[in-house]
């Protein structure tokens, strides 16, 4: 997305200058048009932007919080019988942050200029998910606005609560182990060889386990840059490894396969798909749309690969119970429930009580994952410190105990 600047007249006279996103000029030019404006001249903004305005970029962009308390917002409004394009000039002059507001002007310049709610919401791809757009488009449908964006915000909420408690399980550990290996270099660097060195003076035999601490010690010392240096190239390549589809694809499955923190994550997204799955059905849309939504939101090319492939089976006459049980990654009680679902024409509940069900489950998994891992990277942290210390110490302890 470039951003312009434009200077146009509306059809009652009135002059207007501003700044509109697109993908090229010419797709810029359109959207003003289509707004009833008379463009006079349009030209790409200085993108030319100082580091303290990447950084200010940084704070100002928008969060999925932002996104259930508009939703919030439009359920309130609608209630309130509001304008759709009343509701948006309210939100856009109430917004957190300078670029959400100028997102929801947009939506509604382009709602103003005859487009629906949610043909004004797709436009703003970065911002609202193909879900979120659908249950939109389908609430406008049904005539049920109101009720779609308080399904909205319901699932957001769940979603954002699931997806941050996941999140914060895995920060603790990382922090401890990067204590661990800073530790670790830090004695290897400065305190080891001093240490050594006493021994060496001594003449002394020294044991076989404290010359492999020696060893390594030396190594570190004398390649520390080289170790930084392939570190940071190795660190650039699986960051660019990571972004390419091939990347992204193997780290899921890797993801998927260590044990206790892959099952945390396969719950996680069952849980997103089933939640997906019932909220769309509950709001009119049809499974087969449903299946293919769910594959651009879930979050995981692993399960993005499989909801694919279950709307192509299904696209061609297959069962939705059928279509999942082809794949490994879908539990046996998943596809169980499905099929009571598809048997009873009940879907969207049985759905939704999966999803309740595993969101428990991700819960209680997390809460275990974490009080466990508290304790052991604490024990292995400790046990590391001492193992060092005690490979040198002992020694020098042996000899001044012979003195």
């Amino acid at each position: 997305m470039a951003l312009f600047n434009y200077k146009g007249v509306e059809e009652s006279g009135t002059e207007k200058t501003g700044s509109i996103e697109a993908i090229s000029i010419d797709l810029a030019i359109t959207a003003l048009q289509r707004r009833g404006l008379i463009i006079s001249s349009i030209e790409p903004a200085d993108e030319n932007q100082s580091l303290l305005g990447d950084r200010i970029a940084i704070f100002d962009r928008i969060q999925t919080k932002d996104i259930v308390m508009i939703s919030r917002q439009m359920t309130t409004l609608f209630e309130a019988q509001v304008s759709a394009l009343r509701a948006f000039r309210l939100l856009a002059a109430e917004a957190r942050t300078p670029k959400l507001a100028e997102k929801l002007t947009l939506i509604a310049n382009d709602i103003q200029g005859g487009s629906s709610i949610s043909a004004a919401l797709g436009r703003q791809d970065d911002m609202f998910s193909p879900f979120f757009v659908n249950m939109v488009r389908a609430g406008e449908e049904a005539g049920k606005l109101d009720e779609t964006f308080a399904f909205l915000a319901d699932y957001l909420d769940r979603n954002y609560e699931i997806t941050q408690k996941t999140k914060n399980a895995l920060v603790y550990p990382a922090f401890i182990i990067f204590t661990f290996l800073t530790v670790m270099v830090l004695m290897l660097t400065l305190v080891i060889p001093r240490l050594a060195v006493m021994l060496t003076e001594t003449g002394q035999e020294v044991p076989v386990y404290t010359q492999i601490v020696i060893g390594m010690s030396n190594f570190v010392s004398d390649y520390i840059l080289l170790l930084l240096v392939l570190l940071v190239m190795a660190g650039v390549f699986l960051f660019r490894y990571a972004q390419s589809d091939q990347g992204r694809l193997f780290f899921s499955h890797a993801r998927l396969q260590v044990p206790v923190l892959g099952g945390v994550y396969q719950k996680l997204f069952l849980s997103r798909i089933a939640d997906n799955l019932s909220t769309m059905l509950t709001s009119g849309i049809q499974m087969l749309r449903g299946l293919e939504i769910t594959a651009t939101v879930v979050g995981d090319p692993t399960y993005e690969q499989i909801m694919n492939e279950v709307a192509n089976d299904v696209k061609a006459g297959l069962p939705v119970s059928e279509a999942f049980r082809k794949h490994g990654d879908i539990p046996g009680i998943v596809i169980a429930m499905v099929k009571i679902g598809e048997e009873t024409g009940n879907m969207s509940q049985i759905l939704s009580t999966m999803a309740k069900f595993y969101r428990r489950e991700v819960n209680n998994a997390i809460d275990t994952l974490v009080s466990l891992i508290e304790p052991i990277m604490i024990v292995m942290l400790a046990l590391g410190v001492a193992v060092l210390l005690a490979s040198v110490l002992v020694p020098i302890y042996n000899i001044a105990s012979g003195l």
